[in-house]
C-alpha cells in the first residue's frame, strides 16, 4: 500500500511547490512524487496532471518527444492556477531507460515507436494510471481538472471515486523530429491531438 514517505518544500522556476514521495517502502529509490503548487485550493476542483518520468525528454531535451516540454508546461500552469502534477516513475511508457534506448536504436533502423517496443516483445503502453489515482485519494482530493491528451488517463479517472470535471488540452507543437512520433500517438493510442 502506498504512503506518503517524506515531502518538502521546493522552490522552482516556476513557482514554490511541495514535493511528496509516495512508495510501499521508505527505502525505495525511485518512488512516485506529486508536486503540489503552493496556490492549490483542495476544496475546489484541482487540477491535475498524470506526467510520466522521461529522462530523455525532460533531461537531455531529446527533440524525439514532447515530455519535456510538456512537464514545463504543466509546472507553469499550476504555478498559475493552482494544481498538482502526479509524477509517475513509468520511463518509456513503463519499459524503462535500457529498453527505451533498445527500442530508440530499432526507430533508427525505421520501425515507429510502436513497433520497436513489439519487436522488443514489449507492450506498446505498459503504464497503470490507477496508481496515479490512489495517489490523488491519498490526497484527499475529490474533484478534478485533468490536464492530457491521453484517453487512456481519462478512463482511469472516470473509473475511480474521483469526479472528471473536465479535460484541459496540453498540446506541444511538433518539431522535425518528433512529427511522425505524435501521429502515432493520435492514430494508434487515440491521443486528442488537434495540431497533427
Amino acid at each position: 500500500m502506498l504512503t506518503i514517505q517524506a515531502q518538502s518544500k521546493i522552490p522552482t522556476d516556476y513557482g514554490l511547490f511541495t514535493i511528496y514521495a509516495f512508495s510501499e517502502n521508505e527505502k525505495d529509490w525511485s518512488p512516485h512524487l506529486v508536486l503540489v503548487a503552493e496556490n492549490t485550493d483542495y476544496d475546489k476542483t484541482v487540477n491535475v496532471r498524470f506526467h510520466s518520468e522521461c529522462i530523455t525528454g525532460e533531461v537531455f531535451h531529446s527533440k524525439k518527444c514532447e515530455c519535456g516540454q510538456q512537464l514545463d508546461a504543466a509546472m507553469k500552469y499550476m504555478s498559475e492556477k493552482g494544481g498538482m502534477i502526479v509524477y509517475l516513475r513509468q520511463e518509456g511508457r513503463n519499459i524503462g531507460i535500457i529498453n527505451k534506448l533498445k527500442a530508440y536504436a530499432l526507430q533508427e533502423q525505421g520501425l515507429d515507436t510502436v513497433e520497436a517496443n513489439l519487436r522488443l516483445g514489449l507492450p506498446a503502453d505498459g503504464r497503470n494510471f490507477d496508481v496515479a489515482v490512489e495517489m490523488l485519494n491519498l490526497l484527499d482530493v475529490k474533484e478534478i481538472n485533468l490536464l492530457t491528451n491521453n484517453p487512456d488517463k481519462i478512463k482511469s479517472v472516470e473509473n475511480s471515486r474521483i469526479i472528471l470535471k473536465s479535460r484541459i488540452p496540453l498540446e506541444i507543437d511538433s518539431n522535425e523530429i518528433n512529427a511522425g512520433y505524435l501521429v502515432k500517438k493520435k492514430d494508434y493510442f487515440g491521443h486528442f491531438l488537434e495540431k497533427i
